[in-house]
């Protein structure tokens, strides 16, 4: 069975932009359940407000809203398969590391505070990084793989990992485990400081 929130988002998928009223006329519901079920769906991010309806200059704007743009998707794994694939052998892992981490910012730093800006500019990047001491030396581990939905036609972007660290730290690196694609779990990567 359907229920309510999930006819509101079906409708919100066929109207781009809408207020509360005009959702409530379309599926026979009233407005304060649907004003509910909206601040539910903004509340979890799947809906957002995006303007007000000056409804022909009668009365108070209306709020309307619109699916979230995380909600929406985006095509943005179908276009990168489609680049790796096409780039193939000729990807260059170290030109493309190079770009995503500008890695002139970690050079003349000791080897903690590369630590600590590697972890926040990979947590900006959606790694949900980590480094912890170990006694073969410190090893940074990755709770989540940003490119999980190409990473198994596309094994090149581990490397690409790699140079990525051994760039910002300025040291070999290996990486100890792969997850498997589609399963949860961490990437962790050792390098010797000495």
């Amino acid at each position: 069975m359907i229920t309510a929130r999930q006819k509101v988002l079906a409708h919100l998928k066929k109207n781009r932009a809408v207020s509360a009223r005009e959702i409530a006329r379309a599926l026979k519901m009233s407005a304060p359940n649907v004003r509910h079920h909206l601040s539910v769906l903004c509340s979890d991010g799947r809906v957002e407000f995006t303007a007000l309806n000056n409804r022909e200059g009668r009365g108070r704007p209306e709020k309307l809203y619109s699916l979230s743009a995380a909600a929406l998707g985006d095509n943005l794994s179908a276009l990168t398969n489609a680049l790796l694939t096409e780039a193939g052998p000729r990807l260059n892992v170290d030109a493309v590391a190079g770009r995503i981490l500008n890695t002139g910012q970690f050079a003349n730093l000791p080897i903690t505070k590369r630590l600590v800006l590697l972890i926040e500019k990979l947590d900006e990047m959606h790694y949900q990084a980590r480094w912890e001491a170990g006694a073969e030396g410190p090893r940074v581990i990755f709770g989540r793989c940003p490119y999980a939905k190409v990473i198994a036609g596309h094994p090149e972007l581990c490397k690409m990992d790699i140079a990525l660290l051994e760039k910002a730290l300025g040291r070999p690196v290996i990486q100890l485990q792969k997850n498997e694609a589609g399963v949860r779990g961490s990437c962790p990567f050792l390098f010797r400081v000495g």
